[in-house]
């Protein structure tokens, strides 16, 4: 039988002061109310729970039994509302993020350690993976905020943080002319060195092509992005790559790029939540740090 409550509180209170009146006083509530409040919850349990005497009253053998699993009950459910507000203050929770291990190094890492820094108590999650990968898990609750690219989708709320553009890179030794403009089929016949089938960059790059009738087929995939440097550094093909996340290897001249004479769209990398769901105290101050940063 569900009983409010408050009815618990009132006879926590008068199972440990002994006495209707001092009850009330704590309480705040009149000793009519109090003396109500047991009456009522008797009946709905349809248990004497106190024995009244000129001294006080004490608890009878169920009312003993009934206030120590009250007495649990209520202290938990304060210590959940102290954690909530303590959560809602940021002072402990767990904040988890999905993201490439790229878009981690690259953009998310001094975030991180701001974050961390002003709110030590909030445990930081990372779960590396592509977009989609990422995405999914936003959808199914293993994450707070995902960083995917580019996503198309109405059941997300999307921050774009940082534009990508991905271009053709070689190494300074191989055996191709730097400063000719190279059409999208002249791209095809090198020696590619993509990412992998299922990489997001990858695909986007495929479906440029074939807006032109032409088909990628390399003779190298990777899971790494770091690896596409690595071996067209060494001179094994001609590696798509993007340009953010290469440009140091560009300004040390490991690799060059290759001139076309068409331009890739941009793509970017943006922060999603799920449109329906409210961000938790921590996923909104993250958030906001974000926003700020990129302005």
């Amino acid at each position: 039988m569900a009983v409010k409550l408050e009815l618990y509180r009132v006879f926590k209170e008068v199972a440990e002061t002994g006495n209707i009146s001092l009850a009330a006083k704590n309480l705040y509530i009149s000793q009519s109310a109090v003396s109500q409040s047991i009456k009522q919850l008797e009946t709905a349990l349809q248990a004497r729970l106190f024995a009244r005497s000129p001294r006080g009253v004490s608890l009878t053998w169920e009312g003993q039994m009934l206030y120590q699993y009250v007495r649990s009950a209520l202290g938990l459910l304060a210590t959940g509302e102290d954690k909530l507000s303590q959560a809602q203050q940021l002072l402990l929770g767990t904040l988890t993020i999905g993201a490439s291990d790229t878009v981690t190094s690259f953009f998310l890492t001094p975030y991180l350690e701001t974050f961390h820094h002003q709110h030590p108590g909030i445990r930081l999650k990372i779960v590396s993976g592509r977009s989609a990968k990422v995405l999914s898990m936003l959808k199914s609750g293993a994450v707070d905020i995902a960083f995917a690219s580019s996503p198309s989708d109405s059941s997300l709320t999307t921050w774009s943080c940082f534009a990508t553009h991905s271009i053709f890179v070689a190494g300074g030794g191989y055996g191709c002319d730097f400063d000719h403009v190279y059409t999208r089929q002249e791209i095809a016949d090198f020696p590619l060195i993509l990412l992998e089938r299922k990489a997001s960059s990858r695909v986007f790059l495929e479906q440029y092509f074939l807006q032109s009738g032409i088909t990628l087929t390399p003779e190298i995939e990777l899971s790494s992005r770091s690896l596409l440097v690595s071996l067209a550094k060494i001179g094994l093909g001609v590696a798509g790559v993007t340009r953010e996340f290469v440009q140091d290897a560009l300004d040390s001249g490991e690799i060059r790029q290759l001139r076309t004479d068409f331009t890739i769209p941009a793509r970017s990398v943006d922060m999603c939540t799920l449109r329906e769901v409210s961000p938790t105290a921590a996923a909104s101050a993250f958030m906001e740090m974000i926003r700020q940063g990129a302005r």
